[in-house]
């Protein structure tokens, strides 16, 4: 369903009969409006002429006048980006969305959700995701559950596919099998990191 914004002009017309005509002003704030807004959204976007994304959403409003221009899922958004075989390497949640599509950079805030194909959980309040550069990133508190530990940090930095990534500012890392690992505080190699780099399988 498209729904497009539509402006009303009332005209009034003179009481005393002489013929004058007086108009309400019209609306000046045309890039205020989206020129668009669709409701129950689920469609998929290509890259390069291969559909690479899915997006389903309750809301989906396109600011075509706004500098700079964007999408807006304000009531939530759910991902999925897929290889070239149509496999799933990445799906995202979020509150709140933008799509900036000039740059092509998404911005997802609130409660971010991010699965990779190896079952990693990435939440954070603000995630940035560049297709243009291919890269993901935040510098906000970020939780990652990996099979066999759970890392805290503050700044983030990956592939679009979340197999390599650096962790920074690390506060914590924590081992799902406390009996036979030792956890973040007693581990002296990693009691004074700054930053992790890993892969998918959660290698140091």
């Amino acid at each position: 369903m498209i729904t497009f914004g539509v402006i009303i002009m009332p005209f009034l017309f003179s009481a005393c009969g002489s013929g004058n005509k007086e108009i309400g002003e019209a609306i000046a704030e045309r890039d205020s409006l989206p020129m668009m807004t669709t409701l129950g959204v689920t469609t998929f976007i290509s890259d390069s002429g291969i559909t690479r994304y899915k997006v389903v959403t309750e809301e989906w409003l396109v600011y075509d006048r706004k500098n700079p221009s964007y999408w807006a899922f304000e009531k939530g958004v759910y991902l999925e980006q897929f290889d070239s075989l149509f496999n799933i390497e990445a799906s995202v949640k979020a509150d709140t969305a933008y799509y900036y599509d000039k740059t092509k950079l998404w911005r997802l805030s609130g409660h971010v959700d991010v699965k990779n194909r190896k079952g990693e959980r990435f939440n954070t309040e603000l995630l940035y995701w560049n297709q243009a550069t291919k890269k993901i990133y935040t510098d906000r508190f970020i939780r990652i559950q990996q099979p066999d530990r759970i890392i805290h940090a503050h700044g983030f930095d990956s592939d679009e596919q979340l197999t390599q990534y650096q962790c920074r500012n690390i506060d914590g890392i924590f081992y799902v099998d406390e009996e036979e690992k030792p956890t973040a505080e007693s581990d002296e190699s990693f009691a004074s990191a700054d930053s992790l780099k890993t892969d998918s399988i959660g290698k140091k």
